[in-house]
């Protein structure tokens, strides 16, 4: 890896882009294998990054009396019932 790293949003937007190719299914095999491997690396590498800044985060947070992250998705039966309740009428 390089002593200086792109910004993560040009990583992101690099990822995008080679979605697009993929999807688009004008490429030939070995070019779309090619394209996979380069997606899967950058993937990794966004989400290395943001696990690196949620960490940096809840350790700023932890240092400042806050409580660090909790869960970040709810169960699928909490996210089921605060649907429907929020759904009812009267």
């Amino acid at each position: 890896m390089s002593a200086r790293q792109e910004p993560f949003e040009k990583t992101l937007e690099r990822l995008e882009a080679v979605v697009a190719r993929l999807e688009s299914g004008e490429v030939s095999l070995e070019k779309g294998v090619a394209l996979f491997k380069e997606g899967m690396a950058l993937a990794a590498s966004c989400r290395k990054r943001l696990e690196d800044a949620r960490m940096e985060i809840a350790q700023a947070l932890a240092g400042g009396g806050e409580k660090p992250f909790g869960d970040p998705e709810p169960a699928p039966e909490e996210e089921r019932s605060d649907t429907e309740e929020g759904s009812r009428v009267g």
